[in-house]
């Protein structure tokens, strides 16, 4: 160091600096200031990607609470649809079992009443018959000759093995 010092000359020194001075203002005209710009155009697009990805981030979770938001509805509305699906259904199970019960009820109540009327009518015929038949008997024993209880007799056993029920 010291002889550096002993060699030191003023001039070269001057020179030296001007030549320094100079070469770093032509770096900063014609190298930094591209190199400068191009970092600050790098710097500006990260800024940008990462600006422009902040935003599709907050766009996705808006659109994925919108699709949350969505689907609540949807899965409340198909619930709702199920449950009034459900409610007509019962509804018209309920309403096709009191029908079956009124169509039951009434075809029970006509067969009792055709039941009642043949067995009226069935009674007629029958009273009818046993009317004929009593007059039939009198006449039969009227007309013959009835000379004892045991002709009589006799006479109703033959009568009443002669007729037949219809």
């Amino acid at each position: 160091m010291d002889k550096l010092i002993e060699q030191f000359s003023l001039g070269l020194f001057f020179w030296q600096s001007l030549l320094f001075i100079g070469l770093v203002l032509l770096l900063k005209k014609f190298a930094w200031k591209p190199i400068l710009d191009a970092v600050n155009e790098r710097e500006e697009g990260i800024q940008n990607a990462l600006d422009s990805a902040e935003e599709a981030k907050k766009e996705m979770q808006s659109l994925n609470a919108d699709n949350e938001r969505i689907l609540k509805e949807a899965r409340a509305e198909r619930d709702s649809l199920l449950k009034d699906a459900r409610e007509v259904k019962d509804k018209l199970i309920s309403d096709a079992k009191e029908d079956a019960q009124e169509q039951a009820k009434t075809i029970i109540e006509n067969a009792k009443a055709a039941i009642e009327v043949e067995k009226k009518a069935a009674i007629s015929e029958l009273k009818t018959q046993v009317a004929g038949l009593s007059i039939e008997i009198a006449e039969k024993v009227v007309k013959s000759e009835l000379a004892s209880k045991d002709d009589q007799l006799a006479l109703v056993d033959k009568i009443l093995g002669d007729v037949t029920l219809k």
